[in-house]
């Protein structure tokens, strides 16, 4: 063999190992990004408000004079997590089974060992496959309606839109697979490690677990918060939430409390 070609066959050796790193490293942003991204959906638990100074934040509005903000700054960070979210996707696919006699053979060998972590890197490919289309949809919906985030429009695409299976969906394929997913990059790249390394393991998937547990909630929280509010606005949709919804949905509330006050007729007489 000449020299070129052993310097060749070195090159090619190399591209699984770089290709790998590459799907780590997306793998680690967007996992990141998911659960930095679960707080600020979350902040609907605690009022449209919040949630319409998350969404307008997200606008970049605190450089605006008008206070509308920049739908395109949503745009951009839609359309760079969808590219990070289809590379990602193209490197994992390298290690899916491509038949259903590999898909049987790897059931068969998880089912002989029983090894937690066999398991946990299949259901990885199961949530992944899911992910690749519904995740698609709701990336697609963002990217084009980049301004359309705000309490009602966002309750509206889930009720009347009839968004919310998909979402549900959604919300459990990313939460496991994100979780695992982190687990098992920090038991690939050493990360944490010290002392015993059973112990490590064991303490890493605790973690996973607590944390799976906790973005779960949140999100299923999250998701019904938007469904009883797209609920409630049937009659409305398509209107935008306000600043001053607050005060105008208080009025009915108002005017009951001063009727309640206001002496009877029979007081009078």
């Amino acid at each position: 063999m000449d020299s070129y070609s052993i310097e060749s066959n070195k090159k090619k050796s190399r591209l699984p190992a770089r290709l790998d790193l590459a799907q780590s490293g997306t793998g680690l942003i967007l996992g990141l990004f998911m659960w930095v991204h679960m707080f600020l959906v979350g902040s609907i638990v605690l009022g449209k408000g919040a949630f319409n100074f998350v969404a307008k934040t997200m606008e970049l509005s605190f450089l605006s004079d008008t206070g509308h903000g920049y739908p395109a700054a949503v745009f951009f960070a839609v359309l760079t997590v969808f590219t990070l979210f289809i590379i990602h996707a193209l490197l994992g696919v390298r290690k899916f089974p491509i038949s259903w006699k590999q898909h049987r053979i790897i059931v068969d060998q998880m089912q002989m060992m029983n090894h937690t972590d066999t398991n946990l890197w299949y259901i990885q490919v199961v949530t992944g496959f899911i992910m690749f289309f519904a995740g698609s949809v709701h990336l697609y919906v963002m990217l084009t309606n980049p301004g359309g985030i705000d309490p009602y429009m966002s309750a509206d695409r889930m009720v009347s839109g009839t968004m919310w299976p998909l979402y549900f969906i959604l919300l459990i394929c990313v939460e496991l697979h994100g979780s695992i997913g982190l687990y098992r990059l920090c038991m690939k790249w050493g990360w944490f490690k010290a002392g015993n390394p059973k112990e490590t393991r064991q303490k890493l998937k605790t973690f996973k677990n607590k944390a799976t547990i906790f973005f779960l909630s949140l999100g299923i929280i999250a998701l019904l918060v938007f469904i009883v509010i797209g609920i409630n606005h049937r009659s409305r949709v398509g209107e935008r939430y306000s600043k001053l919804e607050t005060a105008v949905e208080r009025v009915p509330a108002l005017v009951a409390e001063v009727k309640a006050l206001q002496p009877s007729d029979a007081t009078h007489q």
